[in-house]
């Protein structure tokens, strides 16, 4: 089913524009020139996306956003304005939740991607609460997409996760949200444009403040969604470090949640021995230095332990056939 993109802006010129910048990609797109005449069609139409101006007569973007967040939850609100500034910005992060907050005049590029990741939060947002591990992995294949270094990286933390689940006992319902955590677990990079997570070298402070929020829009995305908390707790705190220095919320030590410090290992070992924008994969022994290197201050040493031994034994196989 196409998804469908409601458009508010009062003025005729920018909507002409926006019809002829959207229309022939695939989605159905409705046009409004004010907030009620937005409401009226977010009320008979099924919107993936709400894409408002702040400064229009009558009720403001902000204020349609707002009204748009309690009757439309899931609809992903975007703010677009000419006037970017900070306080703006700050009321549609706040008071409307805003996805993005795109400036006028705004470079199509990045509008359009900004409305394909609207769109796939609003699919993910729907199709994680049938609960069916096939949707899960075709989404985070989805988003691997977006970051072209990390295809087939769900998968193997995935196995890794459950590995070490298995081998410290954890039960069957345990390992279970394990597993969607671990293939869900950076379905917050939806919100992350792509050339940030794909950007050659060392990002600035602005970039790495939105690679850090990605924890937190992936877990708001999995709450909405009705998931486990276990599950919540993995996309949430996959980035926390053992010694505390990690984000989002700079836990430590047991205070982190378990599945997130098993989740945290396979995902860490996974980035040493793939390809990233920034560097190639480290050789195994190389990996497993820098790996070991890591225990108690990233990850919690007595899952590294742990993995280390899998890692062996599968190398002593692989050795042996």
């Amino acid at each position: 089913m196409m998804a469908t993109i409601l458009f508010v802006d009062d003025e005729a010129g920018i909507r002409s524009a926006l019809r002829r910048l959207f229309a022939d990609l695939p989605y159905r797109l409705l046009f409004a020139a004010d907030a009620a005449e937005g409401l009226a069609l977010l009320r008979a139409n099924e919107c993936a996306v709400i894409v408002s101006d702040v400064r229009m007569p009558g009720e403001s973007g902000i204020e349609l956003l707002s009204r748009a967040r309690l009757l439309v939850p899931d609809t992903v609100r975007v703010m677009m304005s000419a006037y970017a500034d900070l306080s703006t910005a700050l009321n549609a992060i706040n008071r409307c939740e805003a996805f993005r907050f795109v400036v006028k005049p705004w470079d199509d590029q990045e509008l359009v991607e900004v409305v394909g990741d609207g769109v796939l939060r609003y699919d993910l947002q729907n199709s994680l609460r049938h609960g069916d591990e096939a949707i899960y992995r075709t989404l985070a294949q989805t988003i691997e997409l977006k970051d072209h270094y990390t295809r087939g990286h769900c998968d193997r933390v995935v196995d890794s996760a459950l590995a070490i689940g298995r081998r410290v006992g954890l039960s069957m319902e345990a390992l279970t949200h394990i597993g969607h955590g671990a293939m869900l677990h950076d379905c917050g990079k939806i919100g992350v444009p792509e050339a940030t997570l794909n950007f050659p070298g060392r990002l600035d402070n602005e970039q790495l403040d939105v690679v850090h929020r990605h924890p937190g829009w992936g877990a708001d995305i999995a709450r909405t969604a009705g998931m486990h908390q276990s599950t919540v707790n993995v996309i949430l705190h996959h980035h926390e470090h053992y010694d505390g220095l990690g984000y989002p919320s700079g836990l430590a030590g047991e205070d982190i949640p378990l599945e997130a410090r098993i989740v945290a290992v396979a995902d860490v070992y996974d980035a040493l021995t793939s390809d990233r924008p920034y560097r190639k994969a480290m050789p195994s022994e190389a990996a497993l230095q820098e790996f070991m290197s890591l225990s108690g201050t990233v990850l919690d040493p007595y899952f590294v332990e742990i993995f280390i031994e899998i890692v062996k034994e599968q190398s002593s196989k692989r050795g042996a056939e």
